[in-house]
């Protein structure tokens, strides 16, 4: 039967089964955005470098020689301001001290940038780093991670003794944390320009640390793959400035990063953010996904397509593309239109969340955020981030958090002007001084306990102005449960007049206040303070005819239409 034609049918059948009466428990329909159980937790992000120094004894300060990797400033910094591109001694030991920082936060799994083996000297090639320039590596190192030279063996300024990556996810399990393992498969270090070559940059390991592919500190299109087996890996041309262009059509790549990722699950990864996914082609992504989840049945995977073209990125969420979920750039444009401009409209949000017939597989899977080490952080005052949150922990989609906005840390700082500076314990033992900080564990904690937030359908009621109002809607197994979220980012206090799909019960605030009752026909009328947030749940399934024919439009047209 047609889409359109059964969805009547099943629209008809519930108007009448369910205008004034429970339907029998046996009949009662499911409403879920997701079940994936990754929604369920949202994600704080942590560049592991940056984020505390929990062991000195892992720095390697003198590592590097005369291309040393520890603490190097960025030259031309406006006074009273800095940043750095060497190494600044952040380690597993700092994030597992500060799990139960996260975990108290509303937090429940930690994502840490790639934890491989990286080149133990400074760049000599590209362009110098300068203050604010972009994609520019001389002088740089590999402290974030993504240089990869061996993805089977854990980069040297990670672990501790008895702290291995196994024993870390261990113990961040035990502390109530999953681990979201950052992975990189379509580059590896950067491969050539180098005034002399040196060791490890261009270079690809296995396991048994046996050099395989090698660059050789060749322009791509000096590369002979057809004669010289350690060029074999690449692409002979040129992609994300000097890094090596792994060859996404070569059964040896995917094997071995297959083999590489699936070790780390084995020791404890749960899932994985996977960078630059737009780099190689559907067909790759297709057959890695099917190799990894043939050994680990659901296992979760987003990734990074650095493009606010929701056509563009869509793709990768489909079945024939490997069921990838991204990272919702389309939504993020608009969150920092909205967030950083005190005087801009809600309506701007609606547009991009693609709730029927959208881009994605599934909306409700996508990982939202607002800013990353990749791009300016959000540029918003103290109210600007609340809201956000507000915003980003009620609707649809899987929040996710870079290290530091808790506070406002570096506000609009890009990549070489600060975004990526170390935070270190003292920031985290005063977070809980910061506005930012108190209203994002309250509403994280309240999205950790309210299963509608997590995981139920998004039905927008009004986005104008200041003010946004819309339901959550959860219903499957015991679960039954009703969010009504109401937001207000103006400087005044807003009231809401609530009518429409407005189940009649008693609705209860979920931050405080009194209970509203709410007869056949009448509305809810409700005041919520300046850049603040409202939640009145209801532990019920959903009866009221117009409500469930719109849960049911909303669950047949979740998706992609043809997918």
């Amino acid at each position: 039967m047609p889409k359109s034609r059964l969805l009547t049918a099943l629209v008809a059948a519930l108007a009448c089964g369910l205008a004034h009466a429970a339907a029998p428990a046996a009949s009662v329909p499911e409403f879920v955005g997701t079940d994936a159980p990754m929604a369920s937790n949202a994600i704080y992000f942590v560049m592991t470098d940056r984020f505390v120094n929990g062991d000195p004894s892992n720095d390697h300060r003198d590592q590097g020689g005369p291309h040393r990797t520890f603490d190097i400033p960025v030259p031309g910094a406006p006074k009273g301001e800095s940043a750095n591109i060497g190494y600044l001694g952040g380690d597993f030991k700092g994030v597992l001290d500060n799990a139960g920082y996260i975990r108290g936060m509303g937090f429940g799994a930690v994502w840490i940038t790639p934890i491989v083996d990286n080149p133990d000297e400074a760049f000599t090639g590209g362009d110098p780093v300068s203050w604010g320039s972009k994609f520019t590596d001389r002088g740089k190192t590999g402290y974030h991670g993504y240089w990869g030279v061996n993805f089977y063996k854990l980069d040297e300024h990670l672990p501790s003794k008895g702290l291995d990556f196994r024993q870390f996810t261990a113990k961040m399990h035990a502390a109530g944390l999953k681990v979201v393992q950052d992975i990189v498969v379509n580059h590896g270090s950067p491969a050539f320009s180098m005034p002399v070559r040196q060791p490890q940059y261009g270079q690809i390991f296995d396991k048994d640390g046996r050099l395989i592919a090698d660059e050789q500190n060749l322009p791509p299109y000096q590369l002979d793959p057809a004669r010289n087996p350690l060029h074999r890996f690449y692409h002979a041309y040129d992609d994300l400035v000097q890094l090596s262009n792994n060859d996404d059509q070569s059964p040896a790549v995917l094997d071995y990063f297959v083999g590489a990722y699936e070790q780390w699950i084995g020791e404890g990864a749960d899932a994985f953010r996977i960078d630059t996914i737009s780099h190689m082609s559907t067909a790759f992504w297709k057959q890695f996904s099917a190799r990894i989840r043939a050994k680990h049945p659901g296992f979760f995977m987003f990734g990074e397509a650095f493009d606010y073209s929701p056509d563009n990125i869509g793709q990768y969420t489909w079945p024939e593309n490997g069921a990838i979920s991204v990272l919702d750039f389309p939504l993020r444009g608009r969150l920092g239109d909205v967030f950083e401009r005190p005087d801009s409209d809600y309506a701007h949000l609606l547009d991009r969340l693609y709730l029927t017939n959208g881009p994605y597989q599934n909306p409700y899977e996508l990982v939202t955020f607002y800013d990353n080490h990749d791009m300016a952080r959000l540029n918003a005052t103290d109210a600007g981030f609340i809201d956000a949150n507000n915003f980003l922990f009620t609707a649809r989609g899987i929040p996710a958090i870079y290290y530091g906005s808790e506070t406002g840390f570096e506000r609009g700082k890009a990549e070489h002007q600060g975004n990526r500076n170390y935070y270190g314990q003292q920031r985290i033992d005063g977070a809980s001084k910061s506005p930012i900080y108190q209203q994002l564990k309250r509403i994280a904690q309240l999205r950790e306990n309210t299963p509608a937030l997590q995981r139920g359908l998004m039905l927008p009621l009004r986005f104008a102005g200041n003010q946004a109002a819309f339901y959550r809607v959860y219903q499957k197994g015991n679960t039954h449960q009703i969010a009504l979220v109401l937001l207000n980012k103006g400087d005044a206090v807003a009231s809401f007049d609530i009518g429409e799909y407005l189940q009649p019960s008693r609705w209860q605030p979920a931050l405080g206040g009194a209970a509203i009752d709410v007869a056949a026909g009448g509305h809810l009328h409700a005041s919520v303070p300046a850049h603040d947030v409202q939640v009145y749940l209801l532990d019920a399934t959903a009866k009221r005819a117009d409500l469930v024919a719109e849960l049911m439009r909303l669950m047949q047209e979740r998706g992609h239409p043809t997918h």
